[in-house]
């Protein structure tokens, strides 16, 4: 019995490790690729197969010139400005709106929160007609201002998330507050939005990532690519109706990323300890 038991546990673990290792592989396998593609030269993508390797592997000419034609550090510079005011402006918009939510009672509070779940059946690209005619009358297309006022929407699953972490912080804290003579919003600036940092993190890497990886809005309202352009437009610079040059954009890619990846190697104590502590809690 007991020998069928650790036979059956065998089993079980080496499935499961296998599926570790294939998923893994699926996972990290166009990474991989795209790296390959960025190192050869456009002859030996032309006439090899994505995982063929390059004759030389040091071969870094294709970042330097996809950096340069792309103006990727004009892009750079624009998805930076864009994310910081974009993640400012929807962190404080979504930290007042859940603390107003959950601390004051008044009619209307559950229709309000009935209607943010509502938002969030309606797909985006189905409102893009309403919101590219608001833009136009705003006269806020094809300006960097405009872009951000239109990406500072604070997204309906931060907003659940500010609003569910609040409901774990004692309301004993704001009554202390008011008892020391501070108002609603010191008690929300002061003694609030200092513990609500991990759900902060969880909610900013939602919306930033979502941010830096826009491509179809950009390439909608940011219509001057030689002074507009993104990080995500930029890299369109090397797709057109003659063909696209895929080791350079490939380049791109990797260039891209690179901003990203040292960002979580710098941070990623304050990420995952973020993600664990501002996860919805029952």
């Amino acid at each position: 019995m007991k020998e069928n038991k650790k036979t059956t546990n065998g089993v079980w673990s080496f499935l499961k490790y296998l599926s570790l290792v294939f998923f893994s592989f699926v996972a990290v396998l166009p990474i991989v690729s795209c790296v390959i593609t960025a190192l050869k030269t456009k002859e030996e993508y032309e006439q090899t197969n994505v995982m063929t390797m390059p004759a030389n592997i040091f071969n870094f000419s294709n970042f330097g010139e996809a950096f340069r034609t792309a103006n990727m550090g004009r892009a750079f510079g624009n998805s930076f400005v864009i994310l910081v005011f974009v993640l400012l402006i929807s962190t404080l918009m979504g930290t007042q709106l859940a603390y107003i939510l959950n601390r004051f009672k008044f009619k209307g509070n559950s229709i309000i929160r009935g209607l943010f779940l509502f938002a969030t059946l309606l797909p985006g690209i189905a409102m893009q007609v309403s919101v590219f005619e608001i833009m136009t009358n705003l006269h806020l297309i094809n300006k960097l201002y405009g872009y951000i006022i239109m990406m500072c929407g604070t997204d309906i699953i931060s907003i659940y998330v500010y609003i569910q972490y609040f409901e774990n912080i004692p309301t004993s804290l704001d009554e202390s507050g008011i008892m020391d003579g501070a108002n609603y919003f010191r008690i929300y600036r002061s003694i609030l939005l200092p513990l609500l940092k991990p759900a902060i993190v969880t909610s900013c890497i939602l919306k930033g990532v979502g941010t830096y990886n826009e491509y179809y809005a950009a390439n909608l309202y940011l219509q001057d690519k030689k002074t507009l352009a993104t990080v995500a437009t930029s890299l369109y610079t090397f797709v057109g109706p003659l063909g696209s040059q895929y080791n350079l954009i490939c380049a791109g890619v990797i260039i891209s990323l690179v901003p990203a990846l040292i960002i979580f190697i710098l941070f990623q104590k304050q990420i995952y300890s973020g993600l664990a502590a501002g996860a919805v809690k029952g």
